[in-house]
């Protein structure tokens, strides 16, 4: 462009006000742009960084600064998710895309671009928080005599204050339990802290010495600890022995059997034993199906009092599909299939069967042919490999069924989901019945 000087105030305004951070520095460290976004993102002002390079800076997160890696290797980064604390104590999570930026061949310097998904991962990680309430055990759902008794061992852990240990899957409600114990030993219901251990080990360290200088009693809620170094497992210990047990709550969680993973070399056994004053399992969704109408129920309350929507119940079809499935993800799974759900719902008041998406009921659908006919696909022969042809033509035939059913036999509907013509369907479902 020959002369971009009449731009200028727009591309000034469009770097100040756009919705994405952005952060680019010269050849040696020093911030040229810094926007109103990546100010809010991680906490700095323009006149901190002017005169100083982003390797001074930005110490806390040195290890994995894509603008500096960028910048000694001269090639792009896209889509680089990161989690960090920033300047306030925050914790953040980002999507970066950052570019290195050359005059003719030589490098001048790199841009960041950076997307704040931070609430969008407590939406997919801690289900319930978007209601802005304490998490209390009273929020937990907790018809079935399972989780009855998970709930009268917290109370039971609240009361005494020692060392937890939550165990239980993906999606089961770990971090509700963790809270629910925090507001029944604590009144200060700010003191609850999640240290997330499937980010970046050493942040669970630095947070936790930077929170130790407060004088406040913390509830430190250290979430998936098996995820950890077993290196960075025996660091936490030293440090959590050191602590007086009366001032802090101290909650750990892990996956799976804690016994299973120190055989495979994943959980610390001297960290377990610090934690295991008081082990509490958390069972699956699917082994306390009693749960699931209730908290529909509860979902749908809050949904209402909060949107004024109209959405009360499941239909007697749907309500069976929910009780059938096996809910691999648990309760993380239910809500945010639920949250799909009545995102589509105008001023519908129950929840039916067409109102699924098309990707649960097949799911539903795959359970249920898997539970009938176990060995209904197979690669073999007898003793042969079946020919790739054939198994081709079985794969086609047992997929369109499957859409098929799904759309209860509705050409025109299945066609438009297959991506194809109703007469290029016809035409396919006329090839399989000769087959």
């Amino acid at each position: 462009m020959k002369n971009s000087e009449p731009l200028l105030p727009f591309y000034e305004f469009i770097a100040t006000n756009v919705s994405v951070g952005i952060h680019a520095v010269d050849l040696s460290g020093k911030t040229i742009i810094y926007n109103t976004k990546m100010k809010e993102i991680e906490g700095f002002h323009f006149d901190e960084l002017a005169d100083r390079s982003i390797i001074e800076m930005f110490s806390f997160r040195q290890h994995e600064s894509t603008l500096m890696r960028v910048l000694q290797t001269g090639k792009k980064e896209i889509n680089v998710k990161q989690t960090y604390w920033n300047k306030n104590g925050h914790e953040i999570t980002t999507i970066n895309d950052t570019f290195p930026l050359y005059d003719g061949n030589k490098l001048i310097g790199a841009i960041e671009f950076a997307r704040d998904i931070t609430s969008l991962e407590k939406l997919v990680y801690q289900p319930l928080r978007r209601y802005g309430e304490p998490l209390t055990f009273d929020m937990i759902t907790s018809d079935s005599e399972s989780m009855q008794q998970v709930i009268a061992n917290a109370k039971k852990a609240a009361a005494v204050k020692l060392p937890v240990l939550l165990i239980g899957e993906s999606g089961t409600g770990k971090d509700l339990v963790a809270e629910g114990i925090h507001h029944a030993a604590s009144t200060d219901p700010e003191a609850f802290v999640t240290l997330v251990s499937r980010r970046s080990a050493q942040s669970v360290l630095d947070k936790l010495q930077e929170l130790l200088q407060d004088d406040k009693a913390y509830t430190f809620f250290f979430e998936r600890i098996d995820f950890l170094s077993l290196d960075i497992q025996e660091q936490l210990l030293a440090v959590l022995q050191s602590l007086p047990q009366s001032k802090y709550m101290l909650i750990g969680s892990v996956g799976s059997d804690p016994i299973a993973l120190i055989a495979e070399g994943k959980l610390s056994k001297s960290l377990y034993y610090f934690f295991a004053t008081m082990a509490i399992t958390i069972p699956n969704l699917t082994d306390r199906k009693e749960d699931i109408l209730p908290f529909v129920d509860d979902y749908f309350s809050r949904h209402r009092e909060r949107f004024a929507s109209n959405v009360t119940d499941l239909a007697p079809d749907v309500q069976e599909l929910f009780l059938q499935y096996d809910w691999p993800g648990n309760l993380k799974e239910l809500e945010l299939l639920l949250d799909e759900i009545v995102s589509f719902m105008t001023t519908e008041s129950t929840v039916t069967s067409d109102l699924l998406p098309l990707h649960f009921r097949f799911k539903v659908q795959q359970q249920d042919a898997t539970d009938r006919e176990p060995e209904f696909f197979m690669f073999h022969q007898q003793n042969n490999v079946m020919p790739l042809d054939a198994y081709l033509r079985e794969a086609e035939s047992y997929y369109v069924q499957n859409v098929l059913n799904l759309y209860e036999g509705n050409i025109t509907k299945a066609a438009n989901a297959l991506g194809m013509s109703r007469q290029n369907l016809q035409y396919r479902i006329r090839k399989i019945k000769k087959q």
